[in-house]
């Protein structure tokens, strides 16, 4: 089996089939050969679970998730690459190639039908351009994975795993931890890709909730309140939700008032908790 990470075999398969990366699908292949066994260990992966990969490209992080897990799914959109990975992971029996958009496939229902209730984990080398869209589709639709370990753009991973009170939180942030306890691995280099990216990468791992963390009569509700919040993240709280679901600023300061916050925190300093405490506070204002 070639080493699916040689800049070399990677120029010469793309060649044989007339194959050029790709920048609207944000092509990036990883030639540095350290880095998808660290993301399939990430993951836990082991013969008793199963994975869900997002986007294999030739196969280099399918091909580590296929020697530790018992059975791997992989979703491509490219209609390019199935000949590339035919012969790529030619001896490899335990993968199945699905054709077809992650953002919109019904991914539970493929889970289901595929690992028949098996534990399993979710693992991709994303493209930037559809990192929290994609999180957080998984998320909300309540994929019963085990864990998401993905590659994304280091600045979203700090995003993604910002702790409530620090200046990286974001809104991207609450709604990652509202539903799994993210964590960041790993940093990767951008001359660990072909072509590199001006950017450098990071592996974050999202553990899954079983129960999420505050208790909101309504979670749309809270979320639209987060949205709004950080709408106009350099100005209080208070204001931003005010332009933003377009209530009065004084009925916004009460609700504060009411939830026990203080309204002269700016977004990122207030926790789930409070932004729930707020949803609640504020539904007989208009919310």
């Amino acid at each position: 089996m070639p080493q699916l990470t040689d800049l070399g075999y990677i120029k010469d398969l793309c060649g044989r089939h007339g194959f050029r990366l790709s920048k609207s699908f944000g092509q990036n292949f990883i030639v540095n050969p350290g880095v998808c066994p660290r993301i399939a260990e990430g993951a836990g992966l082991h013969k008793g679970m199963d994975a869900l990969e997002i986007g294999p490209g030739i196969g280099v992080l399918t091909k580590e998730l296929a020697a530790r897990a018992g059975k791997v799914v992989t979703v491509e959109l490219d209609e390019r690459l199935p000949p590339l990975l035919k012969e790529s992971l030619a001896g490899t029996d335990n993968v199945k190639l699905v054709m077809g958009d992650a953002m919109k496939l019904d991914l539970c229902a493929l889970a289901e039908k595929e690992f028949e209730g098996r534990p399993f984990a979710v693992c991709a080398n994303l493209p930037y351009y559809i990192t929290s869209p994609l999180l957080m589709r998984l998320l909300e639709e309540g994929l019963p994975a085990e864990n998401i370990t993905v590659m994304v753009q280091k600045e979203a991973a700090q995003r993604i795993c910002a702790q409530p009170g620090t200046r990286e939180a974001g809104a991207i942030s609450l709604g990652v931890r509202y539903y799994a306890e993210p964590k960041l691995l790993f940093t990767v280099s951008p001359g660990s890709f072909f072509p590199p990216p001006k950017v450098t990468s990071a592996v974050i791992r999202l553990d899954v909730r079983k129960t999420p963390p505050v208790s909101s009569e309504n979670k749309e509700e809270m979320f639209r309140v987060i949205k709004a919040a950080f709408s106009q993240r350099r100005k209080t709280a208070v204001n931003g939700i005010s332009a933003g679901l377009s209530l009065p600023k004084e009925a916004v300061t009460a609700a504060f008032e009411e939830a026990g916050v203080s309204p002269a925190l700016r977004p990122e300093q207030l926790t789930l908790e409070a932004f729930a405490a707020l949803a609640g506070s504020l539904r007989p204002k208009g919310l």
